[in-house]
């Protein structure tokens, strides 16, 4: 808001709202008068008592509002003071004031900067989505042999299971279910069933990321700017809004040819694109400790390859497709503390498979089951559990009775540390290469993070020095026992950097 009038603000010493994330990451209030009254402290009156709201809403007096300000300073400056006493005694102070705390600034620096979307390409993207979405519409009717509205869950469920006779999976209050978990189940009975689902992406993809993104394009520049919230996500993520620029679904094609409208905003510039190879899987392997998993890094083998060698017991050459797919399911799921039901509706095979996989997984990488089962003994005795910079997550439900509470908890405690200790990593990335620009007085600027990856836009003179420089700083953001690893690539916009 400051630097749209041409005001830059410096000499920050501690923000309360980093320091309450910190703390507490899943406080529900973590408002001024909220934190005060958590803290015992006294409190103040509300913005709503001294302006009003909505229509009422008013300018008080100069005395007034001196008074109110004067009173919100004194709060933070004893707030703060209290804060900064906690963080210490939690052992997250290098955190709040080595990474949250420069993080802020370069991420206001980031948002101002924003990046160039070309509106006229996603007007273009646009016309063909809808021009494929009769196409399909069209064959959908074909086949059903009349029109419908595909939109409606009971005329769909009519087609799908009173006309055409597919097997019923869900039922609901009002009738069938046809959600995408159930279309996917039925997707190898019947191909209206395929169509039905991609009609659903390019819809969806039509109205949340064209549409979307055209309002949000900025006349006076052409550009998007992204807010990134810092104190959102509970695992240290950072979370992209209005718009949200890490959803961009790249699974499909079409998701991925939506990059293409975000190009340079100089003449001739290029964008860059780094991202983190299997970050989460490498910090595992470090906090595990497990021999096997780092092994495969260190020598810089496919992981997944490893990972289904050590499961199925064969050589990498014996090694097919569905083997490496099921021990990606399998890897990934581990991180994210997947459940034998979970990774059977992954792979589409029975619990009982499912469960003698993970237990396959286990007996090959005997470190990660300790390592999970230390966590959860650690966290129900202590509450919490801690990435490698400190950052706190509490887990009030570890010790709870109920079942289903306690189990998400676990669960819980097994991925927050390699899930937050990723996220530390990549802003630890993000302070870096913020301080590597400045001190080598390059122009090239970091544009946006969408989870493991960094986008810069690139003057083509920096462009060799950059491509050594970005890996160079994200490998190097916090000593692991295996190494980290960044690809580097770059293009005339964001789809060709990647």
């Amino acid at each position: 808001m400051l630097a749209r009038h041409g005001l830059e603000l410096r000499g920050q010493a501690f923000c309360c709202l980093l320091a309450a994330y910190l703390l507490d990451p899943t406080d529900a209030d973590p408002s001024l008068a909220g934190l005060l009254a958590k803290t015992g402290l006294p409190g103040i009156a509300s913005d709503e008592a001294a302006y009003g709201k909505g229509a009422k809403f008013r300018v008080p007096e100069q005395e007034a509002l001196a008074a109110h300000l004067a009173a919100k300073a004194d709060a933070v400056r004893r707030l703060a003071s209290r804060q900064a006493a906690e963080l210490e005694e939690a052992g997250m102070k290098p955190l709040f004031y080595e990474l949250e705390q420069p993080l802020a600034i370069i991420l206001a620096d980031m948002e101002k900067q924003g990046i160039v979307a070309q509106a006229e390409a996603l007007e273009e993207l646009g016309k063909d989505f809808q021009a494929r979405i009769g196409q399909i519409v069209s064959e959908i009717y074909r086949i059903a042999g009349f029109e419908f509205n595909i939109g409606s869950t009971r005329q769909l469920g009519e087609v799908l299971f009173d006309k055409l006779g597919l097997p019923v999976v869900k039922k609901t209050k009002t009738g069938y279910s046809t959600d995408a978990e159930v279309l996917e189940k039925l997707e190898p009975y019947h191909e209206i069933v395929r169509l039905i689902l991609h009609y659903r992406q390019l819809a969806k993809l039509q109205s949340t990321y064209i549409e979307g993104l055209l309002k949000e394009i900025r006349p006076e520049d052409g550009k998007i700017h992204t807010y990134y919230r810092q104190t959102i996500a509970a695992t240290g993520r950072l979370s992209s809004q209005y718009p949200n620029l890490q959803n961009i679904p790249i699974r499909m094609e079409e998701g991925r040819q939506i990059r293409k409208a975000f190009v340079p905003s100089e003449p001739d510039w290029l964008i860059l694109a780094a991202d983190y190879s299997q970050i989460e899987l490498r910090v595992l392997a470090h906090i595990s400790g497990d021999e096997g998993l780092k092994e495969a890094f260190r020598l810089e083998m496919d992981v997944h390859t490893k990972t289904a060698m050590d499961v199925f017991g064969v050589s990498a050459e014996q090694v097919d497709g569905n083997m490496r797919r099921s021990a990606k399911a399998v890897n990934f799921g581990i991180v994210y503390g997947i459940s034998d039901y979970g990774l059977s509706q992954n792979l589409g095979i029975t619990r009982k498979e499912a469960a003698s996989f993970i237990e396959q997984y286990f007996a090959a990488f005997p470190g990660v089951r300790r390592y999970m089962d230390d966590i959860v003994a650690q966290a129900k005795q202590d509450g919490y559990v801690k990435t490698l910079l400190e950052r706190r997550r509490y887990l009030p439900d570890i010790r709870s009775s109920n079942f289903n509470l306690r189990s998400f908890a676990e669960r819980t405690a097994m991925n927050t540390p390699i899930q937050g200790t990723a996220a530390d990593i990549i802003k630890l990335a993000m302070v870096r290469m913020a301080e590597a620009l400045r001190d080598k007085g390059l122009k090239s600027r970091m544009l946006l993070q969408v989870h493991d990856e960094l986008v810069f836009e690139v003057p083509p003179e920096e462009l060799d020095t950059m491509k050594k420089l970005v890996p160079e700083v994200m490998a190097s953001a916090l000593p692991l026992d295996v190494p980290l690893k960044a690809e580097v690539s770059a293009g005339v916009n964001w789809y060709e950097a990647k």
